[in-house]
């Protein structure tokens, strides 16, 4: 038996379950989202739902509103994570310490640090009691709506906190594996610190932190418990409304909601072949 064979054979189990579970769901998932339910007599396929949610103006501000946490946070991350990653990749004392609580929240689940945000950021939060004790507001209630607010201050806060590590580590990698020589050549052509990195660590650097962001902007559109807890009640981001319509009583809001999960899905495909088509022409050129 060969070595491929071997491999696939001991592989096997494993990518069962995973290709049943998964695509054996979004088939169910997309069946649905064309008003496909013999259990309710709904038999006969059609785009009604997908219709019904094009044009619901609650499904259009959810979308708009999930769009901007996901490119706003993302965009703060990476430029927070490449600042961070050009700091660490210096020699100075106390480099490893520094590094090591950087990377320290990686470990942390979503629901813990936007557990941590509401109980640090709302209104009768740890920063809002500190700033009533010291006199700077009148009571808490004054302090600045952080949390359930309509730019969703306290979303994009949390998933900052949260994905800046991912990127840094992935962009500082990348640094340490190029080393100082390609800045070093630019800097003794008569490039200035910022040419040098705008010009040639960027362009060096730029496929593992579009690989990061691309993650970081699918996890983010999708995500629904971050957005359940710290999120406004209207209009709520685009997977806890599509939640809030699959557990409703009636049946017959199911397939909106699977069509507004097929479309979160759709639009995470979308980013993924964006950037592998961008890749591939970044390596041809």
């Amino acid at each position: 038996m060969s070595d491929r064979m071997r491999i696939a054979l001991l592989l096997a189990p494993a990518m069962t379950v995973i290709v049943v579970l998964f695509f054996g769901g979004l088939a169910v998932g997309v069946m649905r989202s064309f008003n496909w339910m013999p259990v309710i007599g709904l038999t006969e396929p059609n785009l009604d739902a997908y219709r019904a949610v094009l044009s619901d103006p609650d499904f259009l501000r959810s979308f708009g509103l999930t769009l901007y946490i996901s490119i706003t946070s993302t965009l703060i991350s990476a430029v927070i994570a490449i600042a961070a990653a050009l700091l660490l990749r210096q020699s100075f004392a106390g480099r490893g310490a520094i590094n090591l609580l950087f990377q320290l929240n990686l470990t942390v689940p979503h629901i813990v640090g936007a557990i941590g945000v509401l109980y640090l950021f709302s209104q009768s939060g740890f920063f809002a009691r500190m700033a009533f004790h010291i006199g700077l507001i009148a009571r808490p209630a004054e302090f600045p709506a952080l949390v359930f607010d309509p730019f969703a201050i306290g979303i994009i806060l949390q998933y900052v906190w949260k994905e800046v590590p991912f990127i840094g580590v992935i962009v500082l990698a990348q640094m340490q594996a190029l080393g100082t020589d390609y800045e070093s050549v630019a800097r003794s052509l008569g490039a200035s610190r910022w040419q040098a990195f705008r010009h040639v660590l960027l362009p060096l650097i730029l496929p593992g932190v579009l690989s990061a962001s691309i993650i970081v902007f699918a996890f983010t559109f999708g995500a629904y418990e971050v957005p359940l807890l710290l999120g406004a009640s209207h209009p709520q981001a685009l997977p806890v409304l599509a939640y809030k319509t699959y557990t409703d009583v009636d049946l017959a809001a199911r397939p909106e909601a699977m069509a507004m999960a097929v479309v979160i899905a759709l639009l995470s495909a979308l980013m993924i072949w964006a950037y592998l088509r961008a890749t591939r022409a970044r390596l041809r050129s």
